[in-house]
């Protein structure tokens, strides 16, 4: 995942709101979200090269997501995938502040991410950049490849537009729909992350399209106060891809 947005807590009817767009070069292999065949308490998509997941929500009520932070010059090649942080923690029983802490003292073993973990009970983020467990009090917040909330264009057009949109009766389709966003950030508010310029402001939009690499896929999930779960998955026709829209719903148990 490499842009989500999220309502935690604070909304009437739901406990968790949350529409993201997962970033990745075209031709890595993946799997659409669903139900895992080996883990079947697990729904969500599958990176078929390292194995693990950007984000995924269980039948028991354990969601975690993970986006790379971005420092393209302290990338290490042996570091360990960052997919597996997300099926480490709905596959245990850790509540997320004690997950984060167990994280903590092996955090170097990755190259720079982002997680988000919860029980729906609380909600927490930590980097291996910042270092520091965050646990989230109710309201909205934005992640990207840097830290949670850090003011990126991208971010804060997502937030607000995010905010407009569960701030009236919504439905999954307007939110993957704000997700749709591919406006470029002018070149006077666009971050420094050690990119070229060009690759910078094509990078600087919700929805990214490059010859290459974008936005594959649009996910949002909403988990309302009685514990159900609803789960849409819009895949885009980028590289080998194929358009389509998936959707899941189940009760937690």
């Amino acid at each position: 995942m490499c842009l989500i947005a999220l309502a935690w807590d604070m909304h009437p009817k739901y406990k968790l709101i949350l529409a993201a767009n997962r970033d990745e070069f075209y031709q890595r292999p993946t799997a659409k979200a669903a139900f895992w065949e080996d883990q079947p308490n697990l729904l969500g998509g599958r990176d078929l090269q390292a194995g693990g997941t950007w984000m995924t929500i269980t039948k028991n009520g354990r969601f975690a997501a993970v986006t790379n932070y971005r420092d393209l010059a302290n990338i290490r090649e042996d570091a360990a995938s960052r997919g597996e942080i997300p099926t480490d923690f709905v596959n245990g029983q850790l509540r997320p502040e004690k997950f984060i802490q167990t994280l903590h003292e092996h955090a170097e073993d990755y190259n720079g991410f982002n997680v988000l973990v919860s029980d729906l009970r609380e909600m927490g983020h930590y980097s291996n950049y910042e270092r520091k467990i965050n646990i989230l009090k109710p309201g909205i917040y934005g992640l990207s490849n840097a830290l949670l909330d850090t003011p990126w264009p991208k971010v804060e057009l997502a937030k607000m537009n995010f905010e407009t949109a569960i701030n009236n009766s919504f439905t999954h389709e307007e939110l993957l729909e704000v997700m749709t966003n591919t406006t470029i950030a002018p070149d006077e508010q666009l971050p420094d992350t050690g990119v070229p310029k060009e690759m910078e402001r094509q990078l600087s939009a919700m929805c990214i399209r490059m010859e290459n690499y974008g936005t594959c896929c649009s996910t949002v999930i909403t988990v309302d106060r009685d514990g159900v779960v609803n789960f849409t998955e819009k895949s885009f026709p980028v590289g080998e891809r194929k358009e389509g829209t998936a959707h899941f719903r189940f009760k937690i148990a």
